[in-house]
């Protein structure tokens, strides 16, 4: 099942958010059931305590009944051992549901980002994402967690009004009145906490994610000295975070002090009270032990009570940043009744540019404007809406996993991932390791793999850290080809590599897509030149194609656009 909140895409309201918290614990009611029902049993076999200690003193002491002492000291230990025993179980229930929300929470968050696919860096920061998973996921669980002990203690505190009213109505009415006029003063620290959590929260987000832009761009920031410059406005945001955080504080230092001098306060009161009716004579004296044990009691469910109050709110507030990234739409859907492509190679065709691929053919794509040739390939992979058919059949009524199955687009944002070099190369598992060295061999990969240590089964760091941008750009290559789509789009392979290994990649690309559809997307002559087809795009259209040397021959344009490269 897939939480989909009810309402437009955008910034989802406040029930949008409740729902997802009381999703998450629907999602597993037997543990969320017992967890509550064992919660008020816990509470209850306390809260009953004091009232047989009550009548121990009563029955037992003050009348010398042994027996009667005898039978309320068993009452007593049977409510201790059930107490310890709901309580234990109650706790592993909590921590059940408390894992089984944060990490629920990961799992719908992946699955949105999923289905986002190559829009969410445009629609989502990566911090934004990565607070969700560190930080946001501890309060969805604590919020789910609190619910046991939270009704355990309702519970529990009208259990005790009861007893209260039944032995003297006005500590009953003390009770009664004053628990709701606690929970009141709490509630006015409330709102303003939500305010301020949900301004840190924000901050927190935006710190996160120029934290993150700095360290990916920190190469590049030292080679243009703009690194004193960020360094500079990180702190001054951080400043800023601090300040956030400091208010936060303020505010969750008083609710701290109200679940101690507030419950506190009760007890003294309710004491007060009860010795004095018991000096009057209207109440006895196991009543009077009892009622001081009720209060010492009542200072554990209002401290929960409180603290409820105060793990909801910051549930509430993480549950409205998940639900924001829930709630945004991907892109492109699948149609509602997508059309069946004819099996093998077909024309790609894009309209727009008037690009035509033949089936099988490697074929060259150069532009005068590198962006044009990206917002081409990104037509062809259905990464962006165009006029596009494969076949005939426009893409637009064909399923994406169809089209992601057949069309493969490599680009240079394309990311190593951490793990064995062999499954970032072969992450599906499909390839034999003679078609993993083939693909090395063509993307010219193979002394990379020699240098390391452990060979295919080294491990990658985070974005494969430990590469130079050339050596990362040829495992790219050698992914993309491991993966042999149908159609492979490839945009700039060689552009971070030396002349000689580019030379090396174009003379055994031809050779390892063999009977495939390649489109190469590349402005140098050392590609173009061994490529079957060229085609030559000004202004997002195509105005000439034809062989390398033909084009540079019959076309000024297109020898203008290479002529960089040709004279390097």
């Amino acid at each position: 099942m897939r939480f989909s909140p009810a309402g437009d895409p955008g910034t989802p309201d406040a029930r949008s958010a409740t729902r997802y918290l009381v999703w998450l614990a629907g999602r597993r009611p037997l543990y969320f059931g017992a967890a509550i029902t064992l919660g008020v049993i816990w509470m209850l076999a306390q809260a009953l305590m004091p009232a047989a200690v009550g009548r121990a003193v009563d029955a037992g002491l003050a009348h010398r009944d042994p027996d009667a002492l005898l039978r309320w000291g068993l009452v007593l230990l049977g409510l201790g051992v059930v107490q310890a025993t709901a309580g234990i179980l109650r706790h592993r229930c909590a921590v059940h549901n408390w894992l089984g929300a944060a990490y629920r929470t990961v799992q719908v968050t992946v699955d949105a980002t999923n289905r986002l696919g190559a829009a969410l860096p445009r629609r989502v920061a990566a911090g934004e994402v990565v607070s969700i998973g560190t930080a946001d996921i501890e309060h969805i669980g604590s919020a789910v967690d609190i619910t046991a002990r939270g009704t355990g203690a309702v519970v529990a505190i009208a259990t005790v009004a009861v007893i209260l009213l039944t032995a003297s109505v006005p500590l009953g009415l003390v009770v009664v009145l004053g628990v709701p006029l606690l929970m009141a003063l709490v509630a006015l620290l409330i709102r303003p906490l939500h305010r301020q959590q949900a301004a840190y929260r924000e901050s927190t987000g935006e710190l996160t994610a120029r934290a993150g832009d700095i360290v990916s761009g920190l190469r590049v920031l030292r080679g243009v000295g703009g690194e004193p410059v960020l360094g500079a406005r990180y702190r001054e945001q951080s400043q800023a975070l601090r300040a956030d955080g400091l208010r936060v504080a303020r505010v969750e230092s008083l609710i701290q002090a109200a679940q101690i001098l507030l419950p506190g306060v009760f007890v003294v009161l309710v004491t007060w009270l009860g010795a004095r009716f018991a000096l009057r004579g209207e109440i006895s004296a196991g009543q009077l032990v009892s009622f001081y044990g009720y209060t010492a009691f009542l200072v554990s469910p209002l401290r929960n009570l409180t603290e409820a109050a105060d793990k909801l709110t910051r549930g509430h507030v993480a549950a409205r940043r998940v639900v924001r990234l829930l709630r945004l739409a991907p892109e492109f859907t699948d149609p509602a009744r997508p059309v069946p492509v004819p099996e093998g190679p077909g024309e790609l065709v894009d309209v727009r540019s008037g690009l035509v691929l033949r089936p099988g053919r490697l074929t060259a794509l150069a532009a005068t404007a590198p962006e044009d040739a990206a917002e081409i390939a990104d037509r062809l992979g259905r990464y962006a809406d165009g006029d596009v058919t494969l076949h005939g059949v426009p893409l637009r009524d064909v399923a994406l996993a169809t089209v992601r199955e057949r069309i493969l687009v490599a680009d240079n944002d394309a990311q190593l991932f951490s793990g064995a070099l062999r499954t970032e190369l072969d992450p599906h598992d499909r390839a034999d390791g003679s078609a993993i060295e083939a693909a090395l061999v063509a993307a010219s990969a193979t002394d990379i793999v020699e240098a390391l240590p452990g060979g295919l089964d080294s491990p990658v760091a985070e974005r494969g850290r430990e590469f130079s941008g050339g050596q990362r750009q040829r495992l790219r290559l050698a992914r993309a080809l491991v993966a042999d789509p149908e159609t492979l789009v490839l945009v700039e392979p060689t552009s971070a590599v030396d002349a000689h290994t580019e030379a090396r990649i174009a003379d055994r690309l031809a050779a390892a897509r063999r009977g495939r559809t390649t489109l190469v997307c590349t402005t140098s002559p050392l590609v173009l030149g061994r490529a079957e087809h060229v085609v030559f795009v000004e202004d997002g259209k195509v105005v000439a194609e034809g062989r390398h040397d033909e084009l540079l021959a019959a076309e000024p344009r297109y020898r203008a656009a290479v002529s960089r490269e040709e004279d390097r």
